[in-house]
């Protein structure tokens, strides 16, 4: 029998301040993501004199290593709980911050560094994982179904905020003082945050039936695979936009980032409640579109003003895709099986983020900087087509129910 009973009802301001208190450690997991996000790339490439493929190689194996845990983040938070599940995974952002503080320590011996920041890299992979199922569960069984759209939009915004906050940081943490102190901020926001997550408290796991994580996998397969395609804009932006600045002689590459997320939880703020009233798939084309214009801008930009258009637009097309798909993914699971759902939809992030790094070092190499956002752009056309075959299936298999009705 399942314990999935619904919340009390409560206000509009009530319900997000009880979705904050949860997304909260997100932030804190993406806070310590985005430190290094704008340092590692010209660390490895430049200090360590690494190719830009292994450069792009070094931050994409996170994804590979959240790839690899999404199976295991959806188990715990549907057994053990995603308050535990999230615990678990700060202590693996705080680990991830010795690794790193270490490895920017050894630069002398190359080998030795990006090893470690290798190893710093999967570690995080693993938080990511672990923090991101399990806040998203943690809010939902906190304020109910009724509010899914919501709790996936505000850990969006909590993700996407640590990053536009960490990435210009640890900039001026390596500009200032010392790569190192990195590692040490890290190690200090992941202590912080796993002694606040013990006060928060706890929601019912939710029993009754649940799905192989195989079937789960196949139910969800189209709506990740377009995911995974809007993604590449994402990962095209964090892993190269510091060296495509770099080649044309640009300032401040960090700040295409920072407006990247800031466009991201605008979008996330303001249009949060479209999802309902629209759906998910309308949502989800209209959001492809216009990543992929924004994609095409920073392709064709002459000048730094035009690439940061190019990567606002990305980021506000690029905000709604995950919530938009994930509601429709979710739907089509038992609630007992929704941390299965969220962990199995979210491994096409990771497998877009963990393949972009290397073949867009690929096509840095080959054809040049540029062409990396010209690639990033015809993959979220691909999205949209897919998304608009989605929502014409969901039509036709409607209309075939009601008139069976």
């Amino acid at each position: 029998m399942s314990t999935d009973s619904a919340p009390l009802p409560q206000s509009g301001f009530a319900v997000t301040l009880q979705i904050m208190s949860v997304v909260l450690f997100t932030f804190l997991c993406y806070l310590v993501i985005g430190l290094p996000l704008a340092v590692l790339p010209g660390f490895v490439h430049g200090d360590l004199g690494f190719s830009t493929v292994v450069a792009g190689a070094a931050i994409s194996v996170q994804y590979v290593s959240t790839l690899a845990s999404r199976a295991l983040a959806g188990r715990f938070s549907d057994t053990i709980g995603p308050k535990r599940t999230v615990m678990r995974g700060v202590v693996a952002c705080g680990a991830s911050g010795v690794l790193l503080l270490v490895g920017l320590l050894f630069a002398r011996w190359p080998v030795t560094s990006v090893s470690l920041i290798v190893a710093s890299r999967l570690v995080l992979g693993i938080g990511e994982s672990l923090c991101g199922t399990g806040a998203i569960l943690w809010g939902i069984g906190r304020v109910g179904v009724a509010n899914n759209a919501r709790v996936i939009s505000w850990n969006g915004i909590a993700t996407y905020g640590g990053l536009a906050i960490g990435a210009p940081l640890g900039v001026m943490i390596e500009h200032a003082v010392h790569p190192a102190l990195i590692g040490v901020l890290a190690i200090a926001l992941a202590a912080g945050g796993y002694f606040v997550a013990r006060v928060v408290p706890a929601v019912p796991i939710v029993h009754g039936e649940r799905m192989s994580y195989a079937s789960v996998f196949t139910r969800v397969l189209p709506h990740g695979i377009g995911l995974s395609l809007g993604a590449a804009g994402f990962g095209s932006i964090s892993t190269f936009v510091t060296l495509y600045y770099a080649v044309r002689h640009w300032p401040n590459a960090a700040l295409s980032l920072t407006v990247f997320g800031t466009m991201f939880i605008g979008a996330r703020l303001l249009f949060s409640n479209m999802i309902p009233t629209y759906g998910g798939f309308r949502v989800a084309i209209v959001s492809f579109v216009v990543e992929c214009a924004g994609l095409v801008l920073l392709w064709l930009a002459p000048v730094p003003h035009v690439a940061l258009v190019g990567a606002a637009l990305t980021g506000f097309g690029f905000a709604m895709i995950f919530p938009a798909l994930g509601v429709e993914a979710v739907a089509l699971v038992p609630p007992a099986s929704r941390g299965a759902a969220l962990s199995a939809y979210s491994v096409f992030t990771d497998l877009s983020l963990g393949i972009t790094g290397p073949l867009a070092g690929y096509v840095a190499g080959a054809f040049g900087y540029p062409q990396v956002f010209l690639f990033a752009a015809i993959a979220a056309g691909l999205a949209a087509v897919l998304a608009l075959v989605m929502h014409q299936r969901q039509t036709r298999v409607a209309a075939a129910g009601v008139t069976a009705a």
